[in-house]
């Protein structure tokens, strides 16, 4: 089977470029992409949530698969990286970029709760899980990725992956399913 996707964000060859040469290093895989779009495609009209901007490939993939009605709250406390994101995006009137430390969003947020929540940085999954889980819709979708080894992992980062894995059995309002597929992901629902 082919898993390579067949459609991307027009955007996504500029906004990796931009990355590459701002030495940003973690954007958002090309087939975690596709699924992130798929995944969208699911909630019409839905709130979404991203923690971790970074360059914005991310974002890209979910607006391919949002509604003309959805609407992505995507946070980035690196406002030089995020402002690739704001150049290709920013146009996409169901974007609202926030530059803020996740950490401080999961704390102030007092907005609508949403129901899809991509996660990648460390708030939200290596720690506040519980945080972010209140701020979902029951149903809603929880994806994070980056759980296998990746080359930009600090040395100290493999233990904080696995504490995080041997919890999620443990949630009550999570149901998830680790995949060893793209650059390792989690796929949950909030019950």
């Amino acid at each position: 089977m082919d898993d390579t996707p067949r459609h991307r964000p027009r955007e996504l060859d500029a906004i990796l470029a931009d990355a590459e040469r701002a030495g940003f290093a973690m954007s958002c895989e090309d087939r975690t992409g596709s699924l992130l779009a798929t995944l969208a495609a699911t909630k019409p009209g839905g709130r979404f949530l991203e923690l971790g901007t970074g360059s914005g490939a991310g974002a890209a993939w979910l607006a391919i698969g949002m509604s003309s009605s959805a609407r992505l709250t995507t946070v980035e406390t690196d406002i030089d990286v995020q402002a690739i994101a704001r150049r290709h995006l920013d146009h996409d009137r169901r974007i609202e970029f926030v530059t803020a430390d996740a950490d401080d969003f999961l704390s102030t947020y007092e907005g609508e709760p949403f129901d899809f929540a991509y996660v990648d940085c460390r708030p939200g999954k290596y720690h506040r899980l519980l945080d972010l889980l209140r701020l979902l819709q029951p149903g809603a979708l929880y994806v994070v990725d980056d759980m296998l080894p990746q080359a930009t992992w600090p040395e100290d980062h493999q233990p904080r992956v696995n504490g995080f894995l041997a919890q999620l059995p443990e949630r009550p309002n999570l149901r998830a399913t680790p995949m060893r597929w793209s650059s390792g992901l989690v796929v949950g629902a909030r019950i």
